[in-house]
């Protein structure tokens, strides 16, 4: 491994894959980062990777759906060429100093690091991402980018940057490990292991990542397609409908009747529930000021927010912040600790 310029490169040596769990990761970002590895070997005929499970402490770590990890502990000994940090919820909490420090321990011997999910985090807390280009999940971006102006955050599904990459979740993480088996053993292993997984491997690094996966919908339809695309561009400055209709260059209508044939539901209808999406979405998983969530989801007045949250909800902004559950990346828990 020491004379390869980048574990992105061809090579016949096995490379060894150390996977840092954290407690509460999400459990299809766990299986995105190691089963391909294990696809791969079984495709090849071969060990082209070898693997280990790792937390900051050791013992077993349970994921969100009670799957338990067994790990050992990281330690400044540890011998493998690439590490990646799997994490989903709770971030800041888990930020401590100590484990923040054995990031950067690592970060010294081991030839890559990289993160799914909401590992990104970890290392941009750790300093190991400044002045690097990098992404998490969209859900995220717009925390993260503010918390780490010295990271060059980026909206894709996954990046890599000099020794650092990072994905944007578990879709993103399957693509992200399908092109290091496509660069390391060839595209045919890699469209083996694809298959395998019943997957489409159709996403480039810098495909944006997307509020709502349109694939199927860009199949069936690709105007209405586009038309959410543009919703998802501009939440916090909503278009009028023949806005969007004319920047596609179809008519209001054509517009209307293709969303219905499509998704059963006028185009108007659906802008307004991916803006209150993503307003529940801000109210559950920030402390951000309602008065701002308005403002960022299109609502102009603070009344007119909390009466169509009210409806789409059956409870106020306030109701549901304090109802909901602990589950953000970001949770009051973790902000406070």
């Amino acid at each position: 491994m020491k004379t390869e310029k980048s574990i992105f490169s061809p090579s016949e040596h096995s490379l060894s894959v150390g996977i840092l769990v954290l407690p509460d990761t999400n459990t299809l970002s766990f299986a995105a980062t190691v089963d391909p590895l294990r696809a791969a070997n079984r495709r090849a005929g071969k060990t082209c990777y070898q693997w280990q499970f790792f937390s900051f402490e050791g013992g077993e770590i349970q994921l969100t759906t009670g799957a338990i990890v067994p790990t050992v502990p990281l330690t400044r000994d540890t011998n493998i060429d690439v590490l990646i940090v799997v994490a989903a919820f709770e971030l800041e909490r888990h930020s401590t100093p100590k484990r923040l420090n054995q990031l950067r321990t690592a970060n010294r011997h081991i030839k890559a690091i990289g993160a799914v999910d909401g590992g990104a985090w970890l290392l941009a807390k750790a300093g190991l991402l400044n002045n690097h280009q990098a992404t998490m999940h969209w859900e995220d971006l717009e925390l993260f980018a503010s918390q780490f102006p010295d990271v060059d955050v980026v909206h894709n599904r996954f990046v890599i940057d000099r020794k650092f990459f990072t994905t944007g979740g578990a879709s993103p993480c399957l693509d992200m490990m399908l092109h290091l088996i496509r660069h390391r053993q060839g595209p045919e292993i890699a469209l083996r292991v694809a298959s395998a997984f019943i997957y489409d491997p159709i996403h480039p690094a810098d495909a944006p990542q997307s509020l709502m996966p349109l694939a199927s919908t860009e199949a069936a339809n690709p105007v209405v397609a586009q038309a959410i695309k543009h919703m998802e561009e501009t939440l916090e400055d909503p278009p009028q409908i023949s806005t969007i209709a004319s920047i596609l260059g179809v008519t209001p209508r054509t517009l209307e009747l293709q969303f219905q044939k499509t998704l059963s539901i006028s185009p108007a209808r659906f802008f307004l529930n991916l803006r209150l999406q993503e307003a529940r979405r801000l109210v559950e998983d920030s402390r951000l000021p309602l008065s701002e969530i308005a403002v960022r989801t299109g609502f102009n007045a603070q009344s007119t927010f909390a009466r169509a949250f009210r409806a789409k909800f059956g409870q106020n902004a306030t109701q549901r912040r304090n109802t909901a559950p602990p589950e953000s990346p970001f949770s009051k828990k973790g902000l406070e600790t």
